[in-house]
């Protein structure tokens, strides 16, 4: 297994780590991503080990509480070995203050995580949206505050807006506090908006990006072609829900070009696009999902060998996105 630096922190991690966003659903959103219990969740993360994949990552929120249990009583015995990242900041409750970066928010769902997880400490933390209710001054304080009881090691950021890192980098280097060490993010090769303004912002800014969702919510995994019924997967069951719309056209015409390179390569099309992931700049890590285990070791075997320049090409031609403003106008 390859390992790089989490942006410019001292943490090194494997280029791809296990999300457990299929372990619990226990409720629909989830359920449809999938059903994975203790037992299945501790066959996936001995795999992971074996491998050299150490990371996992998860989050409060799914299956509201359930997939970190899932997690910390998989990893029982084993907490020593692994790197653990998880997320707060969507709803968690019914009440006005169960949402959002607030520091009564933060500090109350670290705890409850760290109850779930069974563990008394979270190697990475993330803020998984941005909160325009609550200053980033208060956000970060408290984040600060956690990093500095030794709750946290490290801080990042998920789905924020170029803009939104950049204030919260200035307000850490403006107050002297704890500063978000990496992004996780959206991309895929059908879903490559991220190279447009946060890709730029990452490499000046040095952080490393965690991609979410690398098989652009499961369309990029093989079972979607032109004239056929969907094959059994998470597009069938409704697992897309929530994500970006794709157009069928410009979908077959990247999975036409996926088929080339795997029938070049011998690689399965999901194996493909991770590891034109791994070829990409900023990229640290890459979550990967998985429903089973067999899914799991076909993920896994992305890694190890490279696309060649023409193959990159290839698939980049394919998948090329038209910019919106100002992102077209350039001098250079």
């Amino acid at each position: 297994m390859e390992y790089r630096q989490l942006g410019n922190a001292g943490l090194r991690v494997p280029v791809l780590s296990l999300g457990t966003g299929t372990f619990g659903g226990t409720n629909d959103f989830f359920k449809k991503w999938g059903e994975t219990d203790v037992a299945e969740a501790t066959r996936l993360i001995d795999i992971c080990l074996e491998r050299g994949v150490n990371f996992f990552d998860t989050a409060n929120v799914y299956s509201f509480g359930a997939a970190e249990q899932i997690l910390g009583a998989a990893l029982k015995g084993k907490r020593s070995e692994a790197l653990i990242s998880t997320k707060a900041g969507f709803m968690m409750g019914s009440n006005t203050n169960d949402s959002g970066a607030s520091r009564y928010h933060l500090i109350r769902e670290v705890e409850a995580s760290l109850r779930r997880l069974a563990t008394d400490y979270i190697d990475v933390y993330f803020i998984h949206a941005f909160d325009p209710l609550t200053p980033v001054e208060e956000t970060l304080a408290a984040l600060d505050h956690l990093v500095a009881s030794g709750k946290v090691r490290y801080i990042g950021c998920s789905n924020f807006t170029a803009w939104q890192v950049m204030k919260s980098l200035a307000t850490s280097e403006k107050y002297g506090l704890a500063r978000y060490i990496v992004y996780q993010g959206y991309y895929s090769l059908i879903g490559r908006e991220y190279e447009w303004e946060l890709m730029p912002m990452a490499k000046d800014q040095n952080i490393g990006l965690m991609v979410w969702s690398a098989l652009g919510w499961g369309r990029l995994t093989g079972k979607i072609r032109p004239g056929q019924p969907l094959g059994e997967g998470r597009i069938k069951s409704g697992g897309a829900a929530g994500g970006p719309e794709v157009s069928d056209e410009y979908l077959f015409n990247v999975i036409s070009a996926l088929d080339e390179v795997a029938a070049e390569t011998g690689k399965s099309i999901p194996q493909v696009a991770i590891n034109w992931l791994l070829q990409r700049p900023t990229v640290s890590n890459v979550v990967i999902g998985a429903r089973n285990e067999k899914q799991l070791i076909e993920n896994l075997d992305a890694v190890g060998w490279s696309l060649t320049a023409e193959q990159v090409t290839k698939l980049e031609a394919a998948s090329d996105q038209k910019k919106i403003y100002p992102h077209w106008v350039g001098m250079r």
